[in-house]
């Protein structure tokens, strides 16, 4: 497992109820002078916070961008703020509904449902299993990635110069790189300075270490705009409206249910928020017939999810996504859509 900075403190952890000063019957209430914050903080042993921007101090109590997984609701975070690997992993957090805490684990934040189980495991499709691999992890970007462009693929270089027009809207605000594998899109966008954090997300803790691996051999300044979260990509860490820009580059065809992963992204999203997606696509519309019959048979014993233009389009309208549009390159197909 790669391990954090030396520099790194450990997490604060939240205290437990025989730690906690505050009784569970009692409410320190903090009032601040009108003109300062028109609000109220009320700490009970559950720790609610009423306004988003709202902190005790920069190292105590503040409600956070990431949200819980089980009911969505902003994480309360103990530590520094910030969104990126040393703030991140210097920091505890807990829901202030379910009362579930998060912590670190070293290099990532692990905000998938299960995190902390004991005893509970799941059996996952087998193309998660595979990208979990640490083989396959190693891999990816050594190799496996660049061999897409066999399908069509443009290329690192040119596939992110597109993804860059199309989050033109976006700049200045949160990208979140969904399914991000090793991180080869993350790290361009945290380095661009275009947006205000990056955070780079995948289910794969494995692809998680190789993009922390590949931050530190690159350029570990980058460490300073880009955060690590595991995730489920149809259980989205974040607040309704609170992300400007989502990518997905090479996901879609991975994604156990594509319409609950876009149906989360349109979630998440604010008004006007842009996601931007590449995949394979089954068939291109203009495929002759007998083309066409031998891709579905193929599709059908495959365990990706490799859709036609036709069906991203719908699936974008149906999830509540406009303004969509496309560049098709062979099986190769980037398109963009955005909330309204």
């Amino acid at each position: 497992m790669a391990m954090a900075s030396s520099s790194f403190r450990p997490p604060h952890p939240f205290p437990s109820s025989s730690q906690s000063s505050l009784s569970h019957d009692r409410r320190l209430i903090v009032r601040l002078p009108r003109q300062q914050l028109p609000y109220n903080i009320r700490a009970t042993s559950s720790v609610a916070v009423e306004s988003e921007s709202v902190s005790l101090s920069t190292n105590v109590l503040q409600r956070d961008k990431l949200a819980c997984p089980v009911c969505y609701e902003p994480l309360i975070r103990k530590g520094p703020p910030g969104l990126n690997l040393e703030s991140i992993y210097r920091s505890g957090f807990q829901c202030g509904t379910c009362n579930k805490s998060y912590s670190s684990k070293n290099i990532y934040l692990d905000l998938t449902v299960t995190a902390g189980s004991e005893k509970y495991t799941e059996i996952q499709p087998t193309v998660t299993e595979l990208f979990q691999s640490p083989l396959v992890s190693f891999l990816y970007e050594r190799g496996w990635r660049q061999s897409f462009s066999r399908s069509g693929f443009p290329g690192l270089e040119e596939e992110f110069n597109m993804a860059q027009e199309y989050f033109k809207p976006a700049e200045g605000g949160l990208l979140v790189d969904a399914s991000c594998g090793s991180g080869l899109f993350s790290r361009k966008f945290a380095k661009s300075g275009a947006y205000s954090a990056v955070i780079a997300l995948d289910f794969s803790e494995n692809m998680l270490r190789q993009c922390y691996e590949f931050t530190k051999k690159e350029d570990f300044t980058l460490s300073k705009k880009l955060a690590l979260v595991r995730a489920d990509v149809s259980r989205l860490p974040f607040p309704t409206a609170s992300v400007d820009a989502v990518h997905a580059g090479a996901a879609l065809h991975c994604w156990p249910t594509p319409s609950n992963a876009v149906a989360e992204i349109t979630r998440i999203l604010r008004s006007g928020g842009v996601f931007v997606g590449s995949t394979f696509l089954r068939y291109r519309s203009s495929s002759p017939p007998i083309v066409r019959l031998v891709r579905e048979l193929q599709n059908r014993r495959r365990s990706y999810n490799y859709l036609t233009e036709e069906e991203i389009k719908d699936l974008c309208s149906t999830c509540g996504l406009v303004d969509y549009s496309s560049k098709i390159q062979d099986t190769f197909i980037m398109f963009t859509a955005r909330k309204p």
